[in-house]
């Protein structure tokens, strides 16, 4: 093949499109954002706060989601391609040293921490359908399993279609939550809602427990105000647009957090609340009776498919974009000849999403996610922010993050708070070093940093270089 038929193959080959307004950067990271989480973590968060200052919890999961936002309308405007954290790492650390190690790290742990993130939503799916009807371990599974395999049928297919499902789907989603608070706000007892127990603001060291443990729940639910970062090379005026749908979605969420967690409070009384396992099902049966129940509980599970939805769409371009920058095994980079994703990588992890759906409880999901993103990806990225700003200055940057480096120097304390908070240091650190000697070993084998020598990595073609 000439170098003309080479240029002429590459310029013909498939690639993502710019398909991707503010609207639907919005909705994918609102649905993402919500998810089944509220809902199945909420009795989880008044049972370790121990009474309605369990809306602390929510409300510092608020603040540091809007800290951490900062970190990622930085990155992403800088930065809008495929991968998201993937490229940020890279380019943050260096693209032949350490930047090859911890973006290699972020893509082995997203094989993991992405289909854990699918198989939440679908484990969670699958609890609350038992709402419905009463569902066996194996039925269970089974519908956690199939789930997985639906969200993928709805992925197969262009961006633009996939924004245009997004937000149907977000609108689902805020219609759901909008009918919860508006039905507490109606109903609405003060007494019932801050009836707090004795010592409910002692400030020791086991309410800071009791905290953290809250977090480690709520946190979770904020996940997904990033979402659109991974899909920088789909978004329309990405300078502009990414920055804009991070902080739209944080804030709109926190809102519709705080006001649909004192709704329920003020519904359904906390001693009872902390121990439900349908807590919205529960609070709507209160005020309008069983069969607007069964309705809510369906509008749940919409939400549920909606917030796998995103995730998965979301992760899937990890993988390509560490293929395509040749850090990946090169299959992961394939695009779809007609629909133009990555195909190979979505059905990949939608696979393994399938295992975990149908092996993990809902606990061992959350906490694995934790435990897996937050050394790499979150406090990686918070220092990655300061070392690009080092090398590079901030005459190029299209966002600047405000009061820099507060910003980044808090998530990073708070992320690492909370990784001691999962109870899983030892697996969170095991899973990075298991990705450090599996990078170790590939470099070895493909002759790269930190194993290359300077003859077999220098292009002697290129001008100044003698052959």
């Amino acid at each position: 093949m000439t170098t003309t038929d080479k240029v002429t193959d590459k310029a013909a080959s498939p690639r993502l499109e710019r398909g991707l307004g503010l609207k639907e950067a919005v909705a994918l990271n609102m649905i993402e954002i919500v998810g089944i989480g509220p809902f199945v973590v909420s009795s989880l968060v008044i049972r370790a706060m121990g009474g309605p200052q369990a809306l602390i919890a929510w409300l510092m999961g608020a603040v540091l989601a809007t800290l951490d936002a900062f970190v990622w309308s930085e990155l992403g405007a800088a930065m809008p391609k495929a991968g998201g954290t993937y490229v940020f790492l890279r380019e943050a650390y260096g693209p032949e040293k350490w930047g090859r190690l911890m973006s290699f790290l972020f893509v082995w742990q997203t094989l993991v921490q992405a289909p854990l993130s699918v198989a939440s939503a679908s484990i969670g799916f699958a609890k609350y359908a038992g709402y419905l009807y009463p569902l066996t371990t194996r039925q269970g599974k089974f519908i956690s399993g199939g789930l997985v395999v639906f969200i993928a049928f709805l992925l197969y297919r262009r961006i633009t279609t996939i924004g245009k499902i997004s937000v149907l789907l977000w609108i689902g989603v805020v219609g759901t939550i909008v009918w919860l608070i508006w039905g507490g706000m109606r109903h609405f007892d003060a007494k019932l809602a801050f009836d707090f127990p004795p010592n409910a603001f002692s400030f020791s060291w086991i309410w800071f427990a009791g905290l953290g443990s809250a977090m480690v729940n709520s946190i979770y639910s904020y996940w997904g105000y990033y979402n659109i970062c991974h899909l920088g090379s789909e978004i329309r005026d990405p300078e502009r647009n990414i920055p804009r749908g991070i902080f739209l979605s944080v804030l709109g969420i926190a809102v519709l957090y705080l006001a649909m967690q004192t709704s329920i409070l003020g519904v359904v009384p906390w001693r009872e609340a902390q121990t439900s396992d349908f807590i919205a099902s529960l609070f709507v049966e209160r005020l309008y009776g069983h069969a607007a129940a069964r309705v809510v509980t369906a509008m749940i599970l919409w939400i549920a498919v909606a917030s796998a939805f995103s995730v998965l769409l979301g992760a899937s371009r990890v993988p390509y974009s560490a293929a395509q920058d040749g850090n990946f095994f090169r299959v992961f980079g394939r695009v779809h000849p007609t629909k133009h994703f990555p195909h190979i990588s979505l059905l990949f992890l939608s696979g393994l999403a399938i295992i975990f759906s149908m092996s993990l409880t809902l606990s061992q999901a959350i906490r694995g996610i934790l435990a897996m993103r937050l050394i790499v990806q979150f406090i990686g990225q918070a220092v990655g922010v300061m070392l690009l700003r080092k090398r590079r200055g901030t005459q190029r940057l299209p966002f600047k993050m405000w009061l820099y480096p507060v910003p980044a120097v808090l998530t990073m304390v708070a992320w690492g708070w909370l990784f001691w908070q999962t109870g899983q240091m030892r697996k969170g650190l095991a899973g990075i070093a298991l990705g450090a000697l599996a990078f170790l070993i590939r470099a070895r084998e493909v002759r790269q940093w930190p194993f290359a020598s300077l003859p077999s990595t220098v292009d002697s073609r290129q001008p100044g270089i003698p052959s």
